[in-house]
């Protein structure tokens, strides 16, 4: 997730939620990369102990996809590629980016084709996550699924929501269990509405899908981590975290965007965040509005000296958080739709700006 899956917010998952689990980094464009720009090479860094590196791609062009990959393995920067086509916002999919690549089929193919003959020999694995298709009358996942296999993809993943969706409404499962039913060499993940332990267990059981990505649901919660693997491991959960439980970690969070960000452009990252640590707290609007505008590691102290520690995990901090929004017209390149087809990439769709 742009601005959230940084190396900070991914050590903080490993450490209180899992070691297990694959965090993947903020989305990177292929341009970027090949250009190596030194703001998304930042945004690439990764913690010296953190394995697999898992980096998230972004991209249209075959050939700057491909370059992008060729110069990633063979710095060694990661352990495994994620192609990013699930993004609905509208600076993306204009381009034909995103959540509107997909209908491309030829050019998804060759895309897919491109990145795996690189990042193949060098024991890389390429997966891709999609959305069901741009709106209800362009669905695409059945054949994106089905060519990223014949192609070499490692896994695929469905956010079960179209692009025109955005993240209103309610996933439907029902398209991963379809996906799982026509894809059937490699492992297909289920994304969507996964805001506990339980949801979790539910899309698995329910569609077959052989894991699990969590967005929104980890935000303000790196303990989620630790709840999905006690679940799927069938062990009891571990209790949720009181709010100075919570404060700890919020302050842990503090210190990992300063030491990567420098204090100043770390605490301004972290004031998003408050809100979904804080969600269902009884903390009162002016403590939260004073949250929520901290710029400092020591105010944020003091501000954690005025929370009662004690305060149990609200039951009614457990359902959506993040964005969520309105159903809308996808933006598109002028003709997308004529021929899914055609080969052409739209003029500067490889921009250069990571992280979405």
């Amino acid at each position: 997730m742009a601005g959230i899956t940084n190396l900070a917010f991914r050590k903080l998952c490993r450490e209180f939620g899992s070691r297990t689990a694959i965090y993947v980094c903020e989305m990177i464009t292929a341009r970027a990369v090949v250009e190596r720009n030194e703001k998304t090479l930042h945004m690439m860094s990764f913690d010296a102990d953190e394995h697999p590196r898992s980096m998230q791609l972004y991209g249209v062009d075959p050939k700057t996809l491909s370059e992008a990959v060729r110069i990633i393995v063979g710095e060694g920067w990661a352990d495994h590629i994620d192609v990013n086509l699930g993004c609905p916002v509208p600076k993306v999919t204009r381009l034909g980016g995103g959540a509107a690549l997909p209908y491309k089929r030829r050019l998804f193919a060759e895309i897919v084709r491109a990145m795996v003959a690189v990042a193949e020999p060098a024991g890389v694995p390429v997966t891709f996550k999609f959305r069901i298709g741009i709106d209800d009358n362009h669905k695409t996942f059945l054949s994106t699924g089905l060519i990223a296999e014949a192609e070499g993809a490692a896994a695929v993943a469905l956010h079960a929501r179209t692009a025109a969706q955005r993240y209103s409404g309610t996933a439907d499962w029902s398209a991963i269990t379809a996906l799982k039913e026509a894809v059937t060499t490699i492992p297909v993940l289920g994304n969507g509405d996964i805001f506990s332990a339980a949801d979790a267990v539910k899309m698995m059981d329910q569609t077959g899908c052989d894991g699990v990505v969590v967005g929104r649901g980890c935000l303000g919660r790196p303990w989620l981590f630790a709840e999905l693997s006690a679940a799927l491991r069938g062990e009891p959960l571990p209790t949720p975290p009181n709010l100075g439980e919570v404060a700890t970690i919020l302050h842990r969070h503090a210190v990992l965007l300063a030491e990567h960000h420098g204090e100043d452009k770390g605490l301004r990252d972290l004031r998003k965040h408050m809100a979904w640590y804080l969600m269902g707290f009884p903390v009162g609007a002016d403590l939260r509005r004073s949250f929520a505008s901290v710029s400092t590691v020591t105010e944020l102290e003091d501000l954690i000296t005025r929370l009662d520690p004690a305060v149990p995990f609200p039951s009614d901090a457990e359902g959506p958080r993040g964005r969520q929004g309105s159903p809308g017209k996808v933006a598109l390149p002028h003709g997308w739709l004529d021929d899914p087809d055609d080969l052409c990439v739209p003029t500067a769709a490889d921009v250069m700006h990571s992280g979405g």
